[in-house]
Protein backbone atom coordinates (compact mmCIF):
# COMPACT_ATOMS: atom_id res chain seq x y z
CA UNK A 1 0.00 0.00 0.00
CA UNK A 2 1.37 3.63 -1.08
CA UNK A 3 1.72 6.26 1.84
CA UNK A 4 3.17 8.88 2.12
CA UNK A 5 6.78 8.26 3.23
CA UNK A 6 6.59 5.67 -0.05
CA UNK A 7 5.36 9.26 -2.14
CA UNK A 8 8.29 11.28 -0.32
CA UNK A 9 10.90 8.79 -1.11
CA UNK A 10 9.75 8.40 -4.70
CA UNK A 11 9.79 12.07 -5.26
CA UNK A 12 13.66 12.04 -3.56
CA UNK A 13 15.04 9.37 -6.32
CA UNK A 14 18.03 11.36 -7.85
CA UNK A 15 16.86 12.67 -11.11
CA UNK A 16 20.37 12.00 -12.92
CA UNK A 17 20.64 8.88 -12.09
CA UNK A 18 21.63 6.18 -15.49
CA UNK A 19 17.93 5.99 -16.04
CA UNK A 20 16.77 9.37 -15.70
CA UNK A 21 13.17 8.87 -15.95
CA UNK A 22 12.70 12.86 -16.21
CA UNK A 23 13.60 12.15 -19.93
CA UNK A 24 11.10 9.25 -21.20
CA UNK A 25 7.85 10.02 -22.50
CA UNK A 26 4.83 10.42 -20.40
CA UNK A 27 3.37 7.80 -22.13
CA UNK A 28 6.62 5.49 -21.03
CA UNK A 29 6.66 7.10 -17.32
CA UNK A 30 2.55 5.73 -17.22
CA UNK A 31 3.34 2.04 -18.77
CA UNK A 32 6.48 1.73 -16.06
CA UNK A 33 4.60 3.28 -13.23
CA UNK A 34 1.56 1.17 -13.48
CA UNK A 35 3.75 -2.06 -13.07
CA UNK A 36 4.97 -0.41 -9.53
CA UNK A 37 7.75 1.50 -10.89
CA UNK A 38 7.91 4.12 -8.08
CA UNK A 39 11.00 5.65 -9.67
CA UNK A 40 8.47 5.97 -12.97
CA UNK A 41 5.78 7.78 -11.04
CA UNK A 42 8.11 9.69 -8.84
CA UNK A 43 8.43 11.78 -12.16
CA UNK A 44 4.75 11.43 -13.21
CA UNK A 45 4.31 13.19 -9.93
CA UNK A 46 6.70 15.89 -9.98
CA UNK A 47 5.05 16.86 -13.56
CA UNK A 48 1.41 16.89 -12.87
CA UNK A 49 2.25 18.05 -8.84
CA UNK A 50 1.99 22.01 -9.94
CA UNK A 51 -0.75 22.24 -11.69
CA UNK A 52 -2.62 19.80 -10.04
CA UNK A 53 -2.26 21.75 -6.73
CA UNK A 54 -3.86 24.79 -8.72
CA UNK A 55 -6.32 23.21 -10.00
CA UNK A 56 -7.74 21.63 -7.03
CA UNK A 57 -7.23 25.50 -4.75
CA UNK A 58 -9.37 26.73 -7.44
CA UNK A 59 -11.76 24.12 -6.29
CA UNK A 60 -11.89 24.03 -3.07
CA UNK A 61 -10.49 27.95 -2.15
CA UNK A 62 -8.16 26.59 0.67
CA UNK A 63 -4.66 25.54 -0.07
CA UNK A 64 -4.21 23.52 3.42
CA UNK A 65 -7.14 21.56 2.13
CA UNK A 66 -6.01 21.71 -1.77
CA UNK A 67 -2.78 20.00 -0.58
CA UNK A 68 -4.63 17.45 1.37
CA UNK A 69 -6.82 16.45 -1.46
CA UNK A 70 -3.75 16.63 -3.73
CA UNK A 71 -1.98 14.04 -1.77
CA UNK A 72 -4.95 11.84 -2.27
CA UNK A 73 -5.31 12.53 -6.01
CA UNK A 74 -2.08 11.11 -6.22
CA UNK A 75 -2.18 7.51 -4.26
CA UNK A 76 -5.43 6.92 -5.65
CA UNK A 77 -3.80 7.52 -8.61
CA UNK A 78 -1.04 5.19 -7.71
CA UNK A 79 -3.72 2.40 -6.59
CA UNK A 80 -5.56 2.78 -9.69
CA UNK A 81 -2.99 3.02 -12.52
CA UNK A 82 -2.22 -0.77 -12.81
CA UNK A 83 -6.37 -1.03 -13.91
CA UNK A 84 -5.83 1.43 -16.58
CA UNK A 85 -5.57 -0.24 -20.08
CA UNK A 86 -5.26 2.24 -22.86
CA UNK A 87 -2.35 3.98 -21.64
CA UNK A 88 -3.12 7.43 -24.02
CA UNK A 89 -6.08 7.81 -22.29
CA UNK A 90 -3.96 8.83 -19.15
CA UNK A 91 -4.44 12.58 -19.15
CA UNK A 92 -7.91 12.13 -19.33
CA UNK A 93 -8.20 9.41 -16.31
CA UNK A 94 -6.04 11.34 -14.42
CA UNK A 95 -8.38 14.52 -14.87
CA UNK A 96 -11.31 12.52 -13.86
CA UNK A 97 -9.64 11.50 -10.59
CA UNK A 98 -8.70 15.20 -9.87
CA UNK A 99 -12.12 16.56 -10.32
CA UNK A 100 -14.15 13.72 -8.48
CA UNK A 101 -11.81 13.55 -5.73
CA UNK A 102 -12.16 17.47 -5.50
CA UNK A 103 -15.84 17.50 -5.71
CA UNK A 104 -15.95 14.18 -2.42
CA UNK A 105 -13.34 16.57 -0.33
CA UNK A 106 -16.35 19.22 -1.17
CA UNK A 107 -18.79 17.31 0.33
CA UNK A 108 -17.23 16.07 3.17
CA UNK A 109 -16.85 19.76 4.40
CA UNK A 110 -19.73 20.61 6.54
CA UNK A 111 -19.34 24.68 5.53
CA UNK A 112 -18.54 26.28 2.85
CA UNK A 113 -15.07 27.34 1.97
CA UNK A 114 -14.67 28.36 -1.51
CA UNK A 115 -13.92 32.05 -1.24
CA UNK A 116 -11.37 33.29 -3.58
CA UNK A 117 -10.14 32.78 -7.37
CA UNK A 118 -7.71 35.51 -8.32
CA UNK A 119 -8.90 37.14 -11.67
CA UNK A 120 -5.57 36.80 -12.69
CA UNK A 121 -6.38 33.17 -12.73
CA UNK A 122 -9.35 33.16 -14.82
CA UNK A 123 -7.44 36.10 -17.39
CA UNK A 124 -10.47 35.86 -19.89
CA UNK A 125 -13.13 36.15 -17.87
CA UNK A 126 -11.38 38.17 -15.73
CA UNK A 127 -11.10 41.08 -18.69
CA UNK A 128 -14.51 40.55 -19.51
CA UNK A 129 -15.79 40.80 -16.73
CA UNK A 130 -14.32 44.02 -14.88
CA UNK A 131 -13.77 47.27 -16.38
CA UNK A 132 -10.67 48.58 -17.38
CA UNK A 133 -9.64 51.30 -14.37
CA UNK A 134 -7.80 54.70 -13.91
CA UNK A 135 -6.74 53.80 -10.57
CA UNK A 136 -5.43 51.19 -8.59
CA UNK A 137 -8.12 51.64 -5.95
CA UNK A 138 -10.96 51.09 -8.62
CA UNK A 139 -9.13 48.26 -10.27
CA UNK A 140 -9.09 46.40 -6.78
CA UNK A 141 -12.67 46.90 -6.14
CA UNK A 142 -13.49 45.17 -9.08
CA UNK A 143 -11.31 42.33 -8.72
CA UNK A 144 -13.43 42.10 -4.82
CA UNK A 145 -16.14 42.60 -6.75
CA UNK A 146 -15.92 39.72 -9.18
CA UNK A 147 -14.29 37.34 -6.14
CA UNK A 148 -17.29 37.81 -3.75
CA UNK A 149 -19.56 37.12 -6.86
CA UNK A 150 -17.62 33.85 -7.77
CA UNK A 151 -18.37 32.85 -3.67
CA UNK A 152 -21.92 32.95 -4.56
CA UNK A 153 -22.02 30.49 -7.37
CA UNK A 154 -22.38 26.54 -6.79
CA UNK A 155 -19.21 24.61 -7.06
CA UNK A 156 -19.45 22.96 -9.89
CA UNK A 157 -20.40 26.13 -11.73
CA UNK A 158 -16.56 27.78 -10.90
CA UNK A 159 -15.08 24.31 -11.56
CA UNK A 160 -16.17 24.53 -15.70
CA UNK A 161 -15.52 28.26 -15.73
CA UNK A 162 -11.98 27.17 -13.91
CA UNK A 163 -11.18 24.70 -16.56
CA UNK A 164 -12.55 26.59 -19.44
CA UNK A 165 -10.97 30.54 -18.57
CA UNK A 166 -8.15 29.37 -16.14
CA UNK A 167 -6.54 26.18 -17.99
CA UNK A 168 -8.17 27.00 -21.17
CA UNK A 169 -9.43 23.50 -22.09
CA UNK A 170 -12.06 22.82 -24.82
CA UNK A 171 -15.37 21.81 -24.33
CA UNK A 172 -14.13 18.17 -25.00
CA UNK A 173 -11.55 18.26 -22.99
CA UNK A 174 -13.78 19.44 -19.86
CA UNK A 175 -16.16 17.06 -20.87
CA UNK A 176 -13.61 13.79 -20.69
CA UNK A 177 -12.61 14.90 -17.45
CA UNK A 178 -16.23 15.56 -16.24
CA UNK A 179 -17.19 12.23 -18.18
CA UNK A 180 -19.79 14.15 -19.80
CA UNK A 181 -20.41 15.56 -23.26
CA UNK A 182 -18.94 18.14 -24.47
CA UNK A 183 -22.48 19.70 -25.78
CA UNK A 184 -23.39 19.22 -21.52
CA UNK A 185 -20.16 20.97 -20.86
CA UNK A 186 -21.37 23.97 -23.14
CA UNK A 187 -24.50 24.12 -21.50
CA UNK A 188 -22.95 24.42 -18.27
CA UNK A 189 -20.61 26.83 -19.31
CA UNK A 190 -23.42 28.35 -20.08
CA UNK A 191 -25.17 28.24 -16.88
CA UNK A 192 -22.25 28.95 -14.82
CA UNK A 193 -21.76 32.02 -16.87
CA UNK A 194 -25.93 33.11 -16.62
CA UNK A 195 -24.88 32.35 -12.82
CA UNK A 196 -21.84 34.55 -12.61
CA UNK A 197 -23.58 37.67 -13.86
CA UNK A 198 -26.65 37.19 -11.83
CA UNK A 199 -24.30 36.85 -8.61
CA UNK A 200 -22.34 40.01 -10.13
CA UNK A 201 -26.27 41.80 -10.18
CA UNK A 202 -26.83 40.57 -6.56
CA UNK A 203 -23.23 42.24 -5.29
CA UNK A 204 -24.49 45.65 -7.21
CA UNK A 205 -27.88 45.44 -5.43
CA UNK A 206 -26.53 45.65 -1.99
Amino acid sequence: MLCVDTLNRAAAVDRHSVTAPDVWPERQLVERARTGDHQAFAALLDAHLAPTLRTVTAILGNEADARDATQAIFVKTWHELPSLRDIDRFPAWFGRIVVNTSRSALRQRRRRTIREISVDAMPNAGESLTTRTASQEERTAALDRLERALDRIAPGERVVLWMHHYEQRSLGEIGERLGVSAKTVKSRLFTARRALERALRAEDDQ
